[in-house]
């Protein structure tokens, strides 16, 4: 057997770049990396050796660089991934949100934190968390629980079985998600005579499951003796390429289908069957179809509460069906389950169902949708000077947007309006971060858009609230002169949680800047902060000087930044659904008394 003697981080580098997708393409498209005392000598070598095969880019932030590498992903539809490395402690701990981020919404990251020595010679080193009762625990073990595959290199030949694992499980269309190998720094220099044989080039092919047979018969039988069934489409539609084939499974047997978060341009938002949003977030349309359902059937979706409306949305209590690839998210809430990749699922049921059709629904459910959302996002009079909503410059935005424009968001107002009222008019079109809703992807997630898709046109829309908690990826896309387009709305403070206070019957406390135990009144220039690093910025004073802006943004170079001040009160009034959130047995205040009555009554309802 042939070997080449190599460092551990050297060996790593080496496998990572010799690993493809089944286009051919380096399934990692390059790594992000911030050095410290854990990785610059072992991993910040290994990098620069391979500088010509793998890229390495530079952040502010480990946390919005792992956004970056998890934003790529997902708009690839998982065909590509990106790598991440860090120091030890704050470094390493600063990668623990993103890692949960991508759990939760099944998206593949190799995380390469550096950990303590394992020869443990220097113990404590720097920034080194100290387990009184446990020798083997470092803060890496943080990632434990928010990793899909999890393993500490504390010898280099362990990579010969850590790493062909690492790739299986970003490969997996079931059990996709983060790995974390968190790799002992002194083991990252160690040498060590590797097969050449470990380094071949590899392609991994995306596995597409098959149904059970008895499976596929049942869910047949199911879908056929239902009278008002309803697909409810999810991110997974997306992962499997399978829109089209929802298309022609939808138009075929004349099946309505709404549209969660993950799922939404799944099918283009004018398609007569594409009922709309669905949930708490939903439109009328497809809610009002949800309640008359008898069969639900979801193809890729993990039902998460905002879908179901807490499970209250199903007045008539109907048959759930599931379709898909990961067992753990096709039984949930006693479905029955058809575990099977999307697009052969699809496929398969409509071969079976023959000539089968539902009842087309009533076509009135989205024209009455659709004017409502139209008249909330349509401009202001030219003599109101009231404050924009954030309807308004969803609005404007629509209209400035291009057929290759991808809209994207995360946390805050924003998702909620931008589920609603966003027109969706392609496959890829519209990228929201909803599993986790993590505040701060956003400017870190669009630049990931557009590094994974240069040619769309990126529009990044976020709060001041999201833009002060991480903003400096901003520096970084003007650094690597990539150009997305950043739509602040400054309602100052966090308008989105300020009224759900209120609706729970609780005071204005804490949210608002004006609401705030603050010495000094907060006012931050956005334009001003964005400029000085490098941004093209402006202020749109209306929704006229806001299109105007956007407008100008298609000629810019680089990063193209907006500021808008808006009303953090109004919200789009039509569609939507109850959403459980527990409000106080007990309250001083009578409107939380009043909201408790309002709320328990709902509890009765759902049960």
């Amino acid at each position: 057997m042939k070997t080449i003697r190599l460092t551990g981080a050297q060996a790593a580098i080496r496998y990572i770049a010799a690993q493809k997708n089944e286009e051919g393409e380096p399934f990692i498209a390059g790594m992000w990396a911030i050095f410290g005392h854990g990785n610059v000598a072992g991993l910040g070598e290994a990098l620069h050796a391979a500088r010509d095969t793998l890229t390495t880019y530079r952040g502010h932030n480990e946390q919005s660089m792992a956004h970056a590498a998890i934003a790529y992903a997902k708009q690839l539809g998982r065909r590509r991934a990106m790598a991440v490395t860090s120091s030890i402690g704050p470094g390493a701990t600063n990668m623990v949100t993103a890692a949960a981020l991508a759990h939760v919404n099944r998206l593949p990251v190799l995380l390469i934190p550096g950990d303590v020595f394992a020869n443990r010679g220097p113990d404590p080193v720097l920034q080194q968390i100290e387990d009184f009762g446990d020798g083997t625990v470092s803060a890496n073990d943080c990632f434990r629980p928010v990793s899909r595959y999890f393993d500490r290199i504390t010898r280099p030949e362990q990579l010969l079985t850590a790493l062909p694992r690492a790739f299986r499980v970003m490969t997996d269309p079931a059990d996709c998600g983060p790995v974390t190998l968190a790799f002992c720094q002194d083991v990252q220099a160690e040498a060590y005579d590797w097969p050449e044989s470990f380094f071949a080039e590899r392609t991994w092919r995306r596995r597409r499951p098959q149904p059970d047979e008895a499976e596929l018969a049942d869910a047949i039988e199911t879908i056929r003796a239902a009278s008002s069934p309803v697909i409810v489409a999810g991110g997974g539609v997306h992962y499997s390429r399978a829109c089209a084939t929802l298309k022609a499974f939808a138009d075929k047997h004349a099946i309505p289908v709404v549209e969660t978060q993950a799922g939404k341009s799944a099918l283009p938002w004018d398609h007569p069957l594409n009922l709309g949003p669905v949930g708490v977030t939903g439109s009328s349309s497809a809610n009002a179809v949800c309640e008359e359902a008898d069969l639900v059937f979801g193809v890729g979706t993990r039902f998460q509460d905002f879908t179901t409306g807490s499970w209250a949305l199903f007045k008539k209590r109907p048959g759930i069906l599931s379709l898909n690839v990961q067992p753990y998210d096709g039984n949930k809430h006693d479905a029955q389950a058809l575990i099977a990749d999307a697009d052969v699922g699809l496929g398969l049921l409509s071969e079976g169902l023959g000539g089968w059709r539902a009842q087309a629904p009533d076509p009135a459910f989205k024209e009455t949708w659709f004017k409502a959302a139209d008249a909330v996002t349509a401009a202001p009079a030219a003599d109101d000077n009231a404050l924009p909503t954030d309807m308004q410059v969803i609005g404007a935005v629509q209209r400035a947007a291009r057929e290759n424009t991808v809209v994207m968001c995360a946390a805050g107002t924003m998702p909620g309006e931008l589920h609603k009222l966003w027109k969706a008019g392609r496959p890829g079109s519209y990228h929201m971060e909803y599993g986790y809703s993590c505040m701060g992807y956003e400017i870190a997630g669009g630049l990931g858009i557009k590094m994974a898709e240069p040619d769309r046109d990126v529009v990044v829309m976020l709060g001041d609230g999201s833009y002060m908690m991480m903003n400096s990826e901003l520096a970084t896309a003007v650094s690597m002169g990539i150009k997305i387009t950043v739509v602040i709305t400054d309602n100052r403070g966090f308008g989105c949680i300020n009224r759900l206070q209120m609706g729970t019957g609780g005071a204005e406390f804490n949210n608002l800047l004006d609401h705030t135990h603050h010495v000094n009144p907060l006012r931050v220039d956005f334009v001003a902060h964005a400029a000085s690093m490098g941004a093209e910025a402006r202020k749109a004073g209306s929704i006229t000087e806001l299109e105007a802006a956007l407008a100008e943004a298609r000629t810019a170079k680089g990063p193209f930044v907006v500021v808008i001040d808006t009303d953090p009160y109004p919200s789009t009034e039509a569609g939507g659904h109850w959403w459980d959130v527990t409000v106080p047995e007990v309250s001083d205040r009578q409107e939380v008394n009043a909201a408790r009555r309002v709320y328990e009554k709902a509890l009765k309802e759902r049960h």
